[in-house]
């Protein structure tokens, strides 16, 4: 059993309490779990698959950052690059849509252990960890507006995010190699 806390709004509770008594007050507690558990219940579409469904974020998609080009043998991919820690805490929130062949490279000063989630991200993404060489060390596929971390297991200066399964229809995988070279201040 809880206790009670002091403020106004502990002692309303408590004076509820004692006036409707504890067994109307484990009623009222009870009724208000299953109002908030039926609020959580998706509402059957065929994407649910038994989930709850998270609202739909509202914002606005962050523009006019620098671009770049990647190559890594016959694949192409333009990327909007997030240098700042503002530009990568804000990354793909509030897109709607992100075209093959286009991404988001997260650019970082030294080699560290990464973790990105979906927060505020609409669309399912592939995010591919980074070397400072170029190397992709790992490849994982990420869920919209999760909030659940997608860690680096290795140490990685970028990471790269393109639509889910870009980097499997571009014919890469770990241990390939982009060319970075063209990149600001490399």
């Amino acid at each position: 059993m809880h206790q009670v806390g002091r403020g106004r709004s502990g002692s309303a509770v408590a004076s509820r309490a004692v006036a409707i008594g504890y067994r109307g007050l484990a009623v009222a507690c009870l009724a208000a779990c299953v109002a908030a558990a039926v609020a959580c219940v998706p509402s059957g579409g065929s994407g649910a698959q038994g989930r709850a469904v998270a609202p739909e974020p509202r914002g606005k998609p962050q523009s006019g950052l620098a671009t770049a080009t990647l190559r890594s043998g016959a694949a192409e991919i333009v990327v909007e690059l997030a240098v700042s820690p503002e530009e990568q805490e804000i990354g793909l929130m509030h897109r709607t849509e992100l075209r093959d062949g286009r991404g988001m490279l997260f650019v970082y000063a030294e080699d560290r252990r990464l973790a990105f989630w979906m927060k505020n991200t609409l669309i399912p993404l592939s995010i591919a960890y980074i070397a400072s060489d170029g190397t992709i060390r790992e490849i994982r596929d990420m869920e919209p507006l999760s909030l659940a971390p997608v860690e680096s297991e290795r140490y990685v200066r970028y990471a790269l995010e393109a639509p889910l399964g870009w980097f499997g229809r571009a014919g890469l995988a770990p241990g390939d190699r982009f060319d970075l070279s063209g990149l600001p201040g490399r």
